[in-house]
């Protein structure tokens, strides 16, 4: 009679567990479906304005599409052909080698400067906060405004630049900056380095007030001067932000068109004319949509890869300090 017993007080006691264990499933499960509920509003907004249109795009990037074709006529599909009709155009590449120059341009006087106001504004100083906040002027501003201001100072008869370099100078050193094809990329390049200085500055800052001032305060007592202490303690510890800013920058700067286009336009004779302009020109001004979208596509890789070769950068460094 014992066996039948413990067989019962072992189905007993299983039933207690599987009773014991339902309710900790149900609200874990309950939190879960409430979780998703609260994001098909983000979920949502990224479907209707991210997702569609990046698949429209990819759609309308193998078809031969044109302006009645938008308008909802017969579109034809041809695969590859508007890839291959962008990157056969040697106006593509010449917008491309604009954009490679006017990326790293801006990115390493970006970077530099703000690396450097920095390094100012982490120490205490009278009128710290306040200047600080007026640097932040520039970079709160719209595009518009900024290239609509710099299109004006740069202006070869009226401009202030002109102005203040014939003032310190012979008349020789003025000149037309944003008609003059030789210098209206370093122009634009001038306003853009204007306008993303402030956000550098900012992001290196936080970076530059998580380190330990202890740190400094241990180097300087064992000898170390300020450049070593520079070079051994504050570049190695500040690194992280400082690709996080370049990688930002980046992304930011490769598809800059509204600075651009207020300035320049483009020109003069596409000397300005970088790949976000190209492809606003394939599409509204030539209205070959097909190869518009197939560029606007190719512009996307770098800032892609770059933000691909970030992430596996942190997952990398996160198994190292994970190891360590």
């Amino acid at each position: 009679m014992r066996p039948p017993r413990t067989t019962a007080r072992r189905r007993t006691t299983a039933s207690h567990r599987t009773f014991a264990l339902r309710p900790s499933r149900t609200p874990s499960a309950r939190l879960r479906r409430t979780g998703y509920l609260f994001t098909l509003p983000g979920l949502a907004f990224l479907a209707l304005f991210l997702a569609y249109p990046l698949l429209y795009n990819a759609w309308t990037s193998v078809h031969d599409v044109g302006l009645s074709g938008l308008l909802g006529g017969a579109t034809q599909f041809n695969g590859l052909a508007n890839y291959q009709a962008t990157v056969s155009d040697p106006d593509f590449w010449h917008a491309a080698r604009l954009s490679a120059v006017f990326t790293v341009g801006s990115l390493l006087f970006q970077f530099t400067i703000g690396f450097a106001l920095a390094l100012l504004f982490a120490r205490p100083f009278p009128l710290n906060g306040l200047l600080r906040s007026l640097l932040l002027v520039a970079w709160l501003l719209p595009p518009v405004v900024s290239g609509t201001l710099f299109r004006w100072m740069l202006d070869g008869e009226s401009g202030a630049y002109n102005a203040l370099l014939r003032a310190i100078g012979p008349d020789t050193l003025a000149r037309d900056w944003l008609i003059d094809p030789g210098t209206s990329l370093a122009g634009v390049v001038f306003a853009n380095v204007w306008v993303g200085v402030p956000f550098n500055m900012l992001l290196l800052l936080v970076g530059l007030h998580t380190i330990d001032p202890e740190l400094h305060e241990a180097a300087a007592i064992d000898g170390a001067g300020a450049w070593q202490r520079f070079r051994w303690i504050t570049l190695p510890l500040i690194r992280p932000v400082s690709v996080t800013v370049l990688l930002l920058g980046l992304v930011y700067t490769f598809k800059v068109f509204d600075l651009i286009f207020v300035m320049t336009g483009g020109g003069p004779v596409d000397a300005t004319t970088v790949l976000s302009l190209y492809v606003y020109e394939v599409f509204f001004r030539f209205f070959r949509f097909g190869e518009g979208a197939a560029a606007g596509l190719l512009l996307l890789v770098v800032p892609l890869l770059a933000g691909i070769g970030y992430v596996r950068r942190l997952r990398r460094e996160e198994r190292e300090d994970g190891a360590v």
